[in-house]
């Protein structure tokens, strides 16, 4: 088992400030659990703690982004996405270079329950003009996508988990924003997963090829903008579709996905994810079990809906 995402947000921005003074990261009394606090106590100076204020952090990283500084603001994903009028205005309408960092993303939380979870986080920040939205699935894409992030142009969502994560990627891995990542071959049907459903979609493939299915395992980590070329190739090469992501299947990478197909290259597509509920409170490992998120249950729905 590898580190969270969180985790490897808090490492990675800790060691970017040492070479990028214009770097600026503010969080909302949660900078332990955002992993935030790692930047905070190698550059006080450049940490703002804004306390239980988020839509004052947006207003005040939207000033900090426009006068040249390059602000990553913090917090849990529903609590920052849930001051989505203010992210609108001073960050989206004004094309501000601010990276939002949401960490404790879908019922992989466990036992915070439903008023933690980000569920619909990703639906919101989809429906922003000029707004990136990435999830990466695994402490080195993490990494890379981070350092990424800090040359681009334009504002972006960043969705981090909790809970530790398998590592998928060697430490040579390099990020390609806006470009899907295959990671198995197959043609029997396709997966394209975000986050942490990525490492149970490849072990579900593993499970599948024992029984004789071989399952196309792809990576999303650019939610917004989606690898459109690569979604129809796909498609047309595996003809069912599938998609697994922990967060409400409306307006996320199913629905992505959807749009895609729907007006590209219509094909049967099947979305996992929560299915238009809250989450609860329980393990991880259960609420996976529960939802269908863990690998077991996600072959389970490959194989019945192939047969």
């Amino acid at each position: 088992m590898g580190k969270s995402t969180r985790l490897a947000f808090g490492e990675t921005i800790a060691q970017l400030g040492e070479v990028n003074e214009n770097i600026v990261v503010l969080d909302a009394d949660l900078s332990k659990s955002t992993m935030s606090n790692l930047f905070a106590k190698k550059f006080p100076d450049r940490f703002f703690e804004m306390g239980i204020q988020e839509a004052n952090m947006i207003g005040v990283s939207a000033g900090l982004a426009l006068s040249g500084k390059i602000p990553f603001a913090c917090s849990f994903a529903c609590f920052i996405t849930g001051r989505y009028d203010t992210i609108r205005v001073s960050i989206a309408y004004n094309k501000t270079n601010v990276r939002i960092i949401g960490t404790h993303a879908g019922i992989g939380i466990g036992e915070d329950g439903t008023t933690q979870m980000g569920l619909e986080d990703v639906s919101l920040m989809r429906s922003l003009p000029n707004f990136s939205v990435c999830q990466p699935c695994d402490e080195v894409e993490t990494r890379e996508l981070i350092k990424y992030s800090i040359n681009h142009q334009g504002p972006m969502y960043i969705r981090l988990t909790r809970q530790n994560l398998d590592k998928i990627f060697d430490d040579d891995y390099k990020f390609q924003f806006g470009k899907g990542v295959q990671l198995t071959e197959g043609n029997d049907a396709v997966i394209f997963a975000t986050g942490a459903l990525v490492s149970e979609a490849l072990k579900a493939s593993k499970i599948l090829k024992d029984r004789g299915i071989k399952l196309r395992v792809i990576n999303i980590h650019t939610i917004k903008p989606i690898d459109k070329e690569l979604i129809i190739q796909s498609a047309k090469e595996c003809g069912l579709v599938f998609t697994a992501e922990d967060h409400n299947i409306i307006g996320g990478l199913g629905s992505a996905v959807a749009e895609v197909l729907s007006e590209n290259y219509p094909a049967k597509i099947v979305r996992i994810g929560l299915p238009d509920c809250f989450g609860e409170s329980g393990t991880p490992e259960a609420l996976y079990k529960k939802f269908g998120f863990d690998s077991e249950n996600l072959a389970k729905t490959i194989e019945r809906n192939l047969n």
